[in-house]
């Protein structure tokens, strides 16, 4: 095999490790599980100091969206009992026995800052020091950064503008005057909550409108039709789509809401937007107990205009207008992103001219994010051994 040691001056050795995995969330850590069963030594890094971090700060009601049966990672089931859509505690614990169960070599509390090309391996510089690393695969998430547009005047708003990431207990929200900004996933979930919680007033600021699907129809629950779904071309998906929404919702133009811009499966791949699950949000826009308002234009110190020239005047504006990868400063030099941060590529894809680089988890996927985790591991595993195994003695 290739040596994988480094000698530099003062006779110091430094390793290079045969794959590094970023990120200890689901994509993480299936692709770290992967790479030891193909028989890759591999430990992940993951910045924060407890493992799914970002389920513990989610708001107190989350639930998945997909199904339980279609949520696990390969070779460990949710525990009988749990919810047919996981609570976010069942997740946190979920995560954690997945890790435990396969012994994976997990350090917390180390950040990447960087990762630098270096012909034939990849240094990547974190708060702990130096590693360096045949592979590396990018594991940090679509939703690592939550994102805010910059609209005017929102700064001298007397009210509150938050990310629907922090959305915290829906009880607080009662007797309160809302706005939500967004239409997608993010958005809907919101107002699923926000309509059960006696707000005083709800909008909707939709400039797109939707593609949503009920989480069940009757007894079924629809994600569970997703990996029939995945196997149609995207023209067909996005039909059966439009007419599942169609025959459930009705005509929801008629209640002010904007026709999608493209098919649900198509906005998948082309600007990353999630299917939006309904639980009561839709029956309360066709209710009235939600007003559809057009998109927002800026803001004053009382209220926010709208893009017809309305004033509304909400306590509370949650923004749910999706979030950024955060990767311009660990591989913004690569130019392996586009404009809005996302990887160029993903999964079993690469870059011939980066070998060694591979991202997983940086998209979303009909099947939803565990089913996809666990399909994009097992690519780049493969992948990875074969590289191993060809560049032998």
């Amino acid at each position: 095999m290739a040596d994988t040691k480094i000698r530099p001056a003062a006779h110091q050795t430094v390793t290079i490790e045969p794959a590094i995995v970023i990120g200890a969330g689901a994509a993480g850590l299936a692709a770290a599980q992967a790479l030891i069963k193909a028989g890759v030594a591999t430990v992940v890094l993951e910045k924060e100091r407890r493992l799914a971090e970002p389920w513990h700060r989610r708001h107190q009601q989350l639930r998945l969206n997909t199904h339980r049966d279609l949520s696990a990672l390969p070779g460990l089931a949710y525990p009988k009992g749990t919810l047919a859509f996981p609570h976010r505690t069942a997740v946190i614990r979920y995560l954690n026995d997945f890790s435990e169960a396969n012994r994976l070599p997990v350090e917390l509390g180390v950040a990447v800052e960087t990762v630098l090309f270096k012909g034939d391996h990849w240094a990547i510089a974190t708060s702990a020091g130096m590693r360096l690393a045949r592979h590396v695969v990018i594991a940090t998430g679509r939703d690592r950064q939550p994102f805010i547009p910059e609209w005017n005047g929102m700064r001298d708003f007397a009210g509150h503008i938050i990310h629907s990431a922090d959305f915290g207990d829906a009880k607080d929200y009662a007797g309160k005057k809302v706005l939500v900004v967004g239409a997608g996933n993010s958005g809907i979930d919101a107002l699923n909550h926000l309509a059960q919680a006696g707000a005083a007033s709800l909008w909707l600021s939709a400039r797109n409108g939707p593609s949503v699907l009920p989480k069940r129809i009757g007894k079924i629950a629809v994600h569970r039709l997703s990996p029939l779904m995945a196997r149609l071309p995207l023209r067909v998906a996005d039909a059966v789509i439009a007419l599942t929404q169609r025959l459930v919702f009705g005509d929801l133009t008629k209640f002010g809401v904007p026709p999608a811009p493209v098919g649900g499966a198509s906005r998948l791949t082309t600007d990353y937007t999630a299917i939006a699950a309904d639980e009561g949000a839709i029956d309360a826009i066709r209710s009235g107990r939600i007003t559809v308002v057009p998109g927002v234009r800026e803001f004053t110190r009382d209220g926010v205009i709208l893009a017809n020239g309305s004033l509304i005047d909400p306590d509370i504006v949650i923004a749910a207008t999706g979030y950024r990868t955060g990767l311009e400063q660990m591989v913004g030099d690569l130019g392996v992103l586009d404009g809005k941060g996302v990887p160029l590529f993903n999964g079993g894809d690469a870059d011939p001219k980066l070998p060694g680089l591979w991202f997983t988890g940086m998209r979303p996927s009909i099947r939803g994010c565990f089913a996809n985790a666990a399909i994009q591991a097992k690519a780049i595993a493969e992948r990875i051994a074969r590289r191993i195994a060809n560049s032998g003695p």
